[in-house]
C-alpha cells in the first residue's frame, strides 16, 4: 500500500478490465518515471476521447462524428447487415477485407448471469432497421461462447418470421493448431462445418 496520489492512480488503473494488483503497480510506477511529455500525451489523449468519441447513431460502432466512417461511405452494400457485440468486433472484421456490407453494434450480449437481457441491448434498434425492408441478409458474428450463442439464436428467432436470411459465422480449429488441443465443442463445429475440397 502506497499513500496519496500514487495509490490513487493505483486503484484506478486497478479498476481496468485485465488490469490485475501488480500490474496496476507496475503501470503507476511507469507513468511515475516516464517523460512528462509522454504522460501529458497520455492524459491528453484519455480526455480527448472521453470529450469526443460517441456512438453512430446508425450502427452504433464508435464515431467522432453523428455517424461513423462505414455508414458513411456509398461504396458498401446496403443489402447485408453484420450484427457484432462490440465496436472491437468491427475493427476484427474489417481487418479481414472481406465484408463490404454495413454493421449493427448491439453493445453486448444476453447474459442473464450478469442481468443482461435483450432489453439492455440494442436489439430494438436493430429491428427498427430491419424494417426498412433494405437488408436482405443478416450475418451474426457475436462470439462463440455461451452467452454469444444464446444471442444469435434469440436473434435468429426474432428474425425467422421476417423472411430475411440468417447466417452465422462458422467457427472450428484455427489455423495452424493443433487438433490433440481443440476442446470437443470446437472439434465439433469443426466437424459439422467442413467443407469439400
Amino acid at each position: 500500500m502506497y499513500e496519496g496520489a500514487i495509490q490513487d492512480l493505483i486503484d484506478e488503473l486497478g479498476r481496468l478490465p485485465g488490469v490485475g494488483p501488480k500490474s496496476a503497480q507496475r503501470i503507476a510506477f511507469h507513468i511515475l518515471s516516464a517523460d512528462p511529455a509522454d504522460v501529458t500525451r497520455l492524459a491528453t489523449a484519455l480526455r480527448r476521447v472521453k470529450d469526443l468519441v460517441r456512438f453512430c447513431t446508425v450502427c452504433f460502432n464508435v464515431a467522432e462524428t453523428e455517424q461513423c466512417r462505414i455508414c458513411r461511405d456509398p461504396r458498401r452494400g446496403d443489402d447485408v447487415l453484420c450484427v457484432v457485440e462490440e465496436p472491437k468486433d468491427v475493427v476484427a472484421i474489417e481487418r479481414t477485407g472481406e465484408f463490404r456490407g454495413r454493421y449493427h453494434v448491439l453493445g453486448g450480449a444476453i447474459n442473464p448471469l450478469e442481468g443482461i437481457g435483450p432489453d439492455n441491448l440494442r436489439i430494438r434498434e436493430l429491428m427498427l432497421r430491419l424494417g426498412s425492408g433494405e437488408i436482405k441478409e443478416l450475418i451474426l458474428a457475436t462470439d462463440p461462447n455461451t452467452e454469444g450463442e444464446a444471442t444469435a439464436t434469440y436473434l435468429a428467432l426474432m428474425v425467422k418470421p421476417m423472411g430475411i436470411a440468417v447466417s452465422r459465422l462458422a467457427s472450428g480449429l484455427p489455423v495452424g493448431g493443433d487438433l490433440e488441443y481443440a476442446d470437443e465443442i470446437t472439434l465439433g463445429r469443426a466437424f459439422e462445418g467442413r467443407r469439400s475440397v
